[in-house]
């Protein structure tokens, strides 16, 4: 009992006590004595207490093999046998299915050349457990190392009767060959392949064994075994990359293209990658330029074969496979590739999504018209095509026309127009109508030209340019009065999409017939709508090529009256461009008198300042522009020339100064 339970004055933590252990482990323990053992009763008593202490440990223990294992090896080594062979027998009581307790067992027997009660061990060990390779290869080779062939392919036989991995049967089958006994390897060969292990890599080292011992034909009859084995349903790559390549070594190079071609053409081209780039090689090697063309075409079909499947509306990459078969492929191939692509229809009905998709169509009846001279299935394309376009949301002219003209090729005119006149009704766009008139231009049936525009003018009247083309149809076909009143509608329609070039031709085309007063008129009713710079000019330079002896003076009055209508214009520039114009027109024209009359006219260019805003109203700085002052306005304006006075007053004070100062100072004019 603890009489004194105060706590000590020296604490000692779990830490503390857990590193002094870990400190110690490192002291050196000083070693046992040597115990030397000098007669027989020491050596007998050494062995009674080692014996005692292995069976203790034994008793305490049984299934710990390794117990065993140390008490027989202490026994082997004191050259006692027999008690090591009891030891390992009462082990194998306890555990018969331990692998090292058989192989050790063994082992000391063949250490000890007792061969024979070897070969009862391993006896017993293939016995009881078959299925443990370790036993039949040691079996094997302890026979074989006494010389005992006939013995190891017993052996052997005995365990190619459990069916074992191919690793067996292949160091049957080099056994057998160590003994040049090849009809039994190929036996052996061949029960391997068709019965137990029927794999591929197992013919290949088949065929390689016949190829090996000059077999040459046996090879090839394995070669072709194989194929014919596997099907179509099962081909690997590698069975036909190593037949190729015996062919190869054979000689037999159309062999080997025939063999390629065949398994690309039926193995899923992901899985005949190493077969690509062994026919690449092959061809590199020994074929034409037209074979390594081929391989080549194969390794792209099978690029655009991915890309396709993995997203089948990639119109571009449909594109690029179409163009690549059509170069290399024949007609069916081809119609396959394109039924496939049109059959990718957009999911959205909008026009942006179809307009790649069309061109396939287009690309597709190209194909056959021309290439395939099929004149038949051309016709079914376009007509297919025609119908599955939903010409209620959209359509695509240039599918009925390049249809017409096709019909057209056939010498097929009534077919052409019921097309035109078909996309019309159902469909009307300014391009169909421009092609269908177009077409009938050029078989020259006027009267359903004039039709057409009718037809055309009724659904777009705003479009200058069809009322234009239809006038000098007119004017060509010799109508001038119906030219005339196709134009006086077209002036007359309340909206026009280019109203300036309607007007231009409309006066354009009176020049031409000489009808100068209609011409004026017609300059007149046009300044009645617009007051526009560049038709007043076109005005004065009418009168000037006019070519009358008052073309100078009717010229100079338009200069005068377009100068008066433009005092009020708010765009100072095209009052300057007229000036510019009536200057130039005087120039070459004119006398002293109107020239320095037109020289009074012109502006003065100032350069001025205003303040800018930005979009939230805040004070955004300053900005400097040319703004221009008349003459004829300053003459109206008697604060702006008081103005102009005392601008002139300050330039001279600064002249002044300047002068008094250093002359090559400039300075800076400031313009109020």
């Amino acid at each position: 009992q603890v009489k004194n339970k105060a706590p000590a004055e020296v604490q000692i933590t779990a830490e503390q006590l857990l590193r002094e252990a870990k400190e110690r482990e490192l002291e050196l323990l000083p070693p046992p004595p040597q115990q030397k053992i000098t007669d027989v009763e020491e050596l007998n008593d050494y062995k009674l207490r080692k014996r005692k202490t292995f069976e203790d440990n034994i008793r305490k223990n049984r299934t710990v093999i390794s117990n065993w294992i140390k008490y027989a090896q202490w026994e082997e080594s004191l050259k006692e046998i027999q008690r090591a062979r009891s030891i390992y027998e009462r082990a194998l009581d306890v555990d018969y299915r331990n692998v090292t307790l058989w192989l050790k067992y063994a082992e000391m027997e063949m250490k000890n050349r007792q061969v024979n009660h070897a070969r009862n061990i391993w006896d017993r060990a293939i016995t009881t457990l078959p299925r443990v390779n370790q036993f039949w290869y040691k079996y094997t080779y302890m026979e074989e190392m006494l010389g005992n062939v006939a013995g190891s392919r017993q052996v052997f036989e005995r365990w190619m009767e459990w069916q074992p991995e191919e690793q067996a049967w292949h160091s049957y089958i080099n056994f057998e060959l160590r003994y040049k006994e090849v009809d039994r390897a190929r036996f052996f060969n061949i029960t391997l392949l068709v019965i137990v292990h029927p794999d591929v890599k197992n013919w290949i080292k088949y065929a390689r064994f016949e190829e090996k011992h000059s077999y040459f034909a046996h090879a090839r009859k394995v070669y072709e075994r194989a194929v014919e084995f596997f099907g179509e349903e099962h081909m690997d790559e590698h069975l036909y990359v190593a037949f190729a390549k015996f062919e190869e070594n054979q000689k037999e190079f159309e062999r080997v293209r025939v063999i390629y071609k065949y398994a690309l053409d039926r193995i899923p081209k992901q899985d005949a990658q190493n077969l690509f780039k062994n026919y690449t090689i092959f061809e590199k090697k020994f074929g034409d330029r037209r074979g390594i063309e081929d391989i080549i075409v194969s390794k792209r079909r099978f690029q655009y074969e991915e890309e396709v499947k993995a997203n089948p509306h990639n119109y571009d990459a449909w594109f690029d496979y179409l163009r690549l078969v059509e170069s290399d492929t024949d007609a069916e191939t081809v119609r396959e590739v394109y039924e496939r692509a049109i059959a990718n229809v957009p999911p959205i009905q909008e026009k942006r999504h179809w307009k790649r998709y069309i061109y396939l169509w287009i690309n597709y009846a190209l194909y056959e018209e021309l290439e395939a001279k099929a004149s038949k299935r051309t016709r079914q394309v376009y007509q297919a095509c025609i119908e599955l376009i939903p010409h209620k949301k959209f359509t695509f002219a240039k599918m009925w026309l390049l249809y017409a003209q096709f019909e057209i090729r056939q010498k097929n005119l009534p077919l052409a127009r019921r097309a035109l006149g078909t996309s019309i009704g159902k469909c009307p766009k300014n391009k169909l109508f421009k092609g269908y008139i177009e077409l009938e231009l050029q078989l020259r049936e006027f009267d359903r030209c004039r039709k057409l525009y009718e037809k055309f003018l009724e659904f777009a009247p705003e479009n200058c340019t069809s009322w234009i083309k239809f006038a000098e149809l007119e004017t060509i076909l010799g109508d001038i009065d119906r030219a005339r009143a196709i134009y006086e509608l077209a002036i007359g329609q309340p909206r026009l999409d280019m109203p300036e070039v309607l007007w231009k031709s409309y006066i354009d085309f009176e020049i031409e017939q000489e009808e100068y007063e209609k011409t004026r008129n017609l300059y007149r009713r046009l300044l009645q709508r617009t007051q526009h710079v560049k038709v007043w000019i076109s005005f004065a330079q009418f009168e000037l090529s006019a070519g009358r002896e008052e073309s100078l003076s009717r010229c100079r009055q338009i200069y005068e009256e377009a100068n008066k209508a433009m005092r009020n214009c708010e765009e100072k520039e095209e009052r300057v461009m007229l000036l510019e114009s009536w200057r130039n027109f005087e120039e070459e024209f004119g006398t002293d008198a109107t020239k320095e009359r037109i020289d009074k006219l012109m502006p003065e260019k100032i350069k001025k300042r205003r303040k800018l805003q930005a979009e939230d109203g805040s004070d955004a700085g300053w900005e400097e522009y040319y703004d221009y002052i008349f003459p004829e306005d300053t003459a109206n304006q008697p604060n702006l020339k008081l103005l102009a006075m005392a601008k002139l007053w300050k330039k001279q004070q600064q002249e002044s100064e300047a002068a008094e100062m250093d002359p090559d100072k400039d300075i800076d004019e400031s313009q109020s």
